[in-house]
């Protein structure tokens, strides 16, 4: 990994195949695919915060279809 740069210390980003944009923590997991290198970044850091300070919303969604046939 001595060819990555290590972004805040916690992970990198790599342009992948058709343009996207991928990032990867230390040990190589795969973390956030975007469309742009600065999203990729911005989502990483969002997601590596809650991941560590723990995600306050919770999102429930239910789907049902009523209705006769």
């Amino acid at each position: 990994m001595s060819d990555k740069q290590l972004i805040d210390e916690a992970f990198y980003v790599e342009k992948k195949r058709f343009g996207t944009y991928q990032s990867y923590d230390k040990e190589g997991n795969g973390l956030v695919t975007s469309l742009s290198e600065e999203q990729c970044t911005s989502a990483t850091r969002f997601y590596l915060k809650g991941r560590q300070e723990g995600f306050t919303e919770s999102a429930t969604y239910t789907g049902q279809v009523s209705g006769k046939l």
